[in-house]
């Protein structure tokens, strides 16, 4: 079923902004230093995927893309980085093509940029596999509502990116209902890495 693709606007500051939820996809100072500072480090990557066989991360909310191009340029660059790389995406709004060529005109990974936007699927919902670097890298992504979504996945994540808009402007992405099906989509040790500090976040998430 074809879903309907993000309104995405740039605002005042240069920042891609989603209409329909009056949020911005990344910070004024970066989408690059969120990604490596929030999500990763967040989740104590890339120290924690050294030597291991394979890694798997589940986000919600993949937007632009972003944490996806940081992670993937941080497994280029370590020398220990897993033999292979999972990284399964929730999105209800995915961007068109060419508003996805346009917000990485300027990317801080232009090669990998290139890449995902050749490779990038039809708004239309269900799961989308892309391969990249030989089959080491597989990108899933999940478009679609993120509640049926998480009860059909099939999967045991290493690492959680909570990467939703504001709570106050996209609610769903931060139901108790939704953090315990994600709980169920989790290996044994898993972190987990949000922006946001809202109270409501942290009781679903203790929950």
């Amino acid at each position: 079923m074809p879903l309907t693709p993000a309104r995405i606007e740039i605002d005042a500051d240069g920042v891609p902004q989603a209409s329909d939820y009056g949020d911005r996809y990344h910070p004024r100072e970066g989408a690059a230093a969120q990604a490596r500072e929030v999500f990763l480090a967040g989740n104590g990557l890339p120290a924690r995927w050294a030597g291991r066989a394979g890694f798997t991360l589940l986000e919600t909310g993949f937007g632009l893309g972003n944490n996806f191009l940081a992670t993937w340029q941080a497994w280029r660059d370590d020398p220990a980085r897993p033999r292979t790389l999972h990284f399964v995406s929730i999105e209800a709004h995915p961007p068109t093509r060419a508003d996805l060529q346009h917000c990485h005109a300027a990317s801080p990974w232009p090669g990998l940029a290139a890449a995902l936007i050749d490779a990038w699927p039809p708004a239309v919902d269900g799961l989308h596999p892309i391969d990249f670097d030989e089959g080491r890298v597989r990108l899933l992504l999940a478009f679609g509502d993120a509640g049926r979504i998480v009860r059909e996945l099939d999967l045991a994540a290493d690492a959680l990116l909570l990467d939703g808009f504001a709570p106050d402007r996209n609610p769903a992405m931060w139901t108790r209902e939704l953090m315990q099906g994600l709980s169920r989509c989790v290996a044994p040790g898993a972190t987990a890495a949000t922006w946001t500090v809202a109270r409501a976040v942290r009781d679903a998430l203790a929950a």
